[in-house]
């Protein structure tokens, strides 16, 4: 069992820390303390959550109202007798539910992937001498020795380093490796700025350092978001929610409806049994077989659609939920910028330069007064290019066709900006060797390098801090020396600092003839200023056009990172989110500030910020509990640990497929392969097409079922035979459902689809007007269903088997031409196109050819109970085909005229 200590270690001091745990630096616990800490702690790893076994999860697939009357149908049929219908129906159940176990069984593994994190082993003092151990078997009070390349094993309070640095982008979203150091800070520091702790999960990059264990397991940090995954919600679609009501009162219908039905014939003298078929024929009649179907299949559609554009679905349903979104809260690093530092200026010589060209990728040029730079005549500048490519212990290397850094990414912005300005690292080496190094420390705050030439020269680079304090002298464009003026730097430094850019200094000094070291004494003093170079992780240019079309769609996109206030309300400002401003600058509200509001305020602060900065994982968390109290859909991005909670809290979870973890990938509904925010504004678009062809598909077969239960009733009425048998009434459900209503699913997108607001969660899935054609459509399959049928019989003196074939085969003919209708709910066909969607074509011609088999293959005859009819009926049939659509699309056009503009912003097109 896991104990956590209720404790702020980050605010105590080492001695402090060290009494509280009962444990010395230089001796560690002994071992029989450390057994009976792990019998009081437990483990170092985190519980894994218990998993629903393959066939809890296989049943619950028929755990939905619409597989509730689809059962109902195989029932039904088996009860008639219709044992090869029934097969037939519960067939489709069956594939249905392995459409979706398929589906969900690549659920949430999260927890096994946090439990995988936390599986290495660890460096320990214990009964005063280093161990090995495996690294569940650390304890509250172990003392852990760190160095580059380690993975921190449990939550630790530092009490020695040596420059370490750890990327900590996984637990904080931090962009860049944090510098540890020992001292305590206050109580209510945030997560990311509690220097003197380290966190399970995250990764030496740097360095060296020794820490005492502060919390293990369940009790780290990275425990605490396993228990906020498995503390968030499972939250229902827009779309299951809206078929769950569908399908309730669809139940509640056609219950009362056969009830209705058995009640009046009883009433007129019939008997019971008769009357008992009657009215299962009713419900087999209204009960909508192929919708879900037709929903699984259209989803997938869409999951293939949306694979295209670099969005893998984990979850079928997260692609109608797409297209519900109205809020996107995503992280900055990676997804909105291309997560490669940048150098976009450089003062030097007393002059202000621009860099273009953005990230890795060594092409652009360094602009000084909009036009480029001449390299004779800026001797300061060339400089300080070249100090920052010497000065420097990474690599740009090539692979395939991106640019990579081996090493520090702001190291890495200098190489590239020197590429820019035409030095190469080869040639440059070779014509001034590195003969001795002084690495970064972050007690100094600078680098410095030897080189060989005719007279030995050394390059500093550093904090603008270290280096102006050690400068004397500032080199000129031309190379010439004069005091330095450091109040004039420095308003240069406040200047660049005001755009969140991250400044470099450089310096140069000449070495005597002979020296083969360098020292801190070397560069104490007497440095000659270069110059500065400002650095920021860029917005990607599609990220900003793709926040762009958001917010015309009525998308709300906000930013929510670990990163820097200044950093991050820069970038959000430059990809242009909307907000509060002050100062000329977005309004970023602070994870400190978050810790101390309640549940309330925070769900007024999220409705008018779009910048959170240096937030902690649970509150990412609250973010979007409070964005969904008021009502949102909301799309969450992530990449890391921390992201877990939130992506899975999130209506839809977005993980990115290059840099994120695992954890992030398991909690997520959908991937990013490409990292790239204008792979989500795509998704959407196909979201927001998906649940239009869902819908035109839905308008679509209601009427049918209505229409059949319709001429049930009317049978009932008139006191005649019904019209069309239960078997046909299958018949033409399953096959119309495949063979033209799947059809919708190919439908293009509306021109108009980004240009209209996202849809109300609570809105139905048909409007009004798409009821009044429900009831016009079914009424017009009424009449002439019933119509022909009457007229065949009774006039023509048809036998009964042929009556019923031509009403049945009026209901396939008539879907067929309401099909072309629903092609788009509101415009008329000419404007989307008579060809822009063969498949309806094709499907028709399907349906046709089957039809057909129905009624003159004898086989089919005998199973359906269907009969072969003549010319004379077929051209009556297609005439009321003709009729209906001529009806609906006249319908439309005084609708479109009624609403008085040529396209509407209606979800439903």
């Amino acid at each position: 069992m896991q104990h956590e200590m209720k404790q702020n270690w980050h605010s105590l001091s080492k001695t402090e820390v060290e009494g509280q745990l009962q444990v010395l630096e230089n001796t560690g616990l002994t071992g029989s303390e450390a057994e009976a800490r792990l019998a009081h702690y437990g483990p170092n790893s985190i519980t894994a959550k218990q998993e629903q076994s393959a066939l809890i999860r296989f049943l619950l697939q028929f755990n939905q109202p619409l597989i509730y009357i689809l059962l109902v149908a195989t029932v039904v049929t088996l009860f008639l007798g219709e044992y090869l219908d029934a097969l037939v129906i519960f067939a489709v159940v069956f594939i249905n539910a392995i459409i979706g176990y398929i589906q969900e069984s690549k659920a949430l593994k999260a927890i096994d992937a946090l439990s995988k994190s936390m599986a290495l082993r660890a460096v320990v003092i214990r009964d005063g001498a280093k161990k090995t151990i495996d690294a569940q078997q650390l304890v509250p009070g172990d003392v852990v020795v760190l160095q580059s390349g380690d993975k921190v094993p449990a939550d630790v309070r530092f009490i020695h380093v040596r420059d370490l640095k750890v990327d900590e982008s996984a637990l904080t979203g931090e962009s860049l490796a944090v510098e540890k150091d020992t001292e305590p800070v206050t109580a209510d520091e945030v997560l990311g700025d509690r220097f003197c702790l380290g966190y399970a999960s995250t990764v030496v990059t740097y360095g060296q350092g020794k820490g005492i264990v502060v919390a293990t397991g369940d009790a780290s940090e990275v425990g605490k978001i396993q228990k906020s995954i498995l503390g968030a919600e499972d939250l229902q679609t827009p779309l299951t929610i809206k078929i769950r009501k569908f399908s309730h009162l669809l139940l509640k219908v056609i219950m009362a409806l056969s009830v209705i039905v058995f009640g009046i014939g009883l009433l007129r003298g019939e008997t019971a049994g008769e009357m008992f078929m009657v009215a299962v024929a009713l419900a087999v009649g209204t009960i909508p077989e192929g919708l879900p179907v037709a929903v699984t299949i259209m989803l997938a559609l869409g999951v293939s659609k949306m694979a295209a554009r670099r969005a893998i679905i984990r979850k079928l349903v997260a692609v109608e939920t797409l297209g519900s979104t109205n809020v996107i809260c995503s992280d900055k690093t990676g997804t909105l910028t291309e997560n490669q530092m940048t150098v976009q200026e450089i003062f030097a010589g007393g002059s202000y330069y621009t860099v273009s060209g953005l990230g890795y990728q060594p092409t652009g040029d360094v602009v000084g007064d909009e036009a480029a730079v001449d390299k004779n005549l800026n001797i300061a500048l060339d400089q300080c290019l070249k100090a920052g490519m010497l000065c420097n212990d990474s690599a740009l290397r090539q692979q395939e066709d991106r640019w990579q850094i081996d090493g520090d990414p702001t190291e890495g912005a200098l190489l590239v900006t020197a590429r820019k300005w035409g030095f190469q690292e080869e040639k440059l080496q070779l014509e001034l060797p590195r003969i001795d190094t002084i690495p970064f420390e972050s007690e100094y705050q600078y680098m410095a390098t030897l080189h060989a030439a005719n007279r030995p020269v050394m390059f500093i680079k550093g904090s603008v801090e270290a280096i102006l304090a050690r400068s004397t002298l500032v080199m000129h464009p031309d190379g010439a020396l004069a005091a330095i003026d450091k109040d004039s730097v420095s308003a240069e430094v406040n200047r660049m600092a005001a755009l969140g850019l991250r400044i470099l200094a450089f310096a140069t000094r000449e070495a005597p003839a002979n020296q083969g070291a360098i020292h801190h004494a070397d560069v104490e003093d007497s440095l000659i200023f270069l110059g500065l170079q400002g650095m920021i992780d860029p917005p990607r240019k599609e990220a900003i056009e793709a926040v762009k079309l958001c917010q015309k769609a009525g998308i709300d996109v906000k930013m929510i990172t670990g990163d820097h206030a200044v950093t991050a309300s820069t970038i959000a400002g430059q990809i242009g989110l909307q907000g509060k401003h002050e100062n000329g600058r977005l309004v970023a509200v602070t994870g400190r500030e978050i810790q101390t509001l309640g549940d309330q305020e925070i769900e007024e602060l999220v409705a008018h910020t779009s910048v959170f900065a240096r937030v902690a994982p649970e509150q990412k968390l609250r973010l979007v509990k409070a964005l969904q109290a008021r009502g949102k859909i909301v799309a969450m991005t992530g990449d890391g640990v921390n992201d877990g909670p939130a992506l899975k809290q999130a209506n839809i979870g977005i993980a990115m497929g290059i840099t994120g973890t695992d954890v992030a990938k398991d909690a997520a509904d959908m991937v990013l392969t490409d990292d790239n925010f204008s792979s989500i504004e795509g998704a959407v678009e196909e979201g927001r097409g998906v649940f239009d062809n869902l819908t035109k598909f839905i308008a679509w077969t209601l009427p049918t079922n209505l229409g059949e239960g319709l001429v049930i009733l009317a049978a009932i009425a008139f006191g005649t035979n019904l019209p069309v048998q239960p078997v046909q009434i299958l018949w033409i459900n399953m096959t119309t459902a495949v063979f033209l209503g799947l059809m919708l699913a190919f439908e293009p997108k509306e021109p108009d689809i980004m240009d209209r607001p996202p849809r109300p969660a609570n809105e139905p899935i048909l409007n009004y007007e798409l009821i009044m054609r429900t009831l016009l459509v079914g009424f017009l399959l009424l009449f002439a269903a019933f119509g022909l049928y009457m007229y065949e019989w009774r006039v023509l003196g048809a036998s009964l088997a042929e009556a019923q074939t031509v009403a049945a085969t009026v209901f396939v003919v008539l879907e067929s031409a309401y099909l072309l209708n629903c092609r788009s709910l509101i415009r008329p066909l000419r404007q989307i196109g008579y060809f822009s969607n063969m498949w309806i074509y094709y499907g028709i011609l399907a349906m046709f050819f089957f039809q057909a088999l129905f009624i003159y293959v004898p086989f089919m005859n005998t199973l359906f109970h269907s009969s072969p009819i003549g010319l004379m009926s077929w051209l009556r049939i297609v005439g009321a085909g003709v009729l209906l659509f001529t009806i609906v699309s006249i319908e439309k056009l005084i609708r479109l005229k009624m609403a008085d503009r040529p396209s509407q912003a209606n979800p439903q097109n």
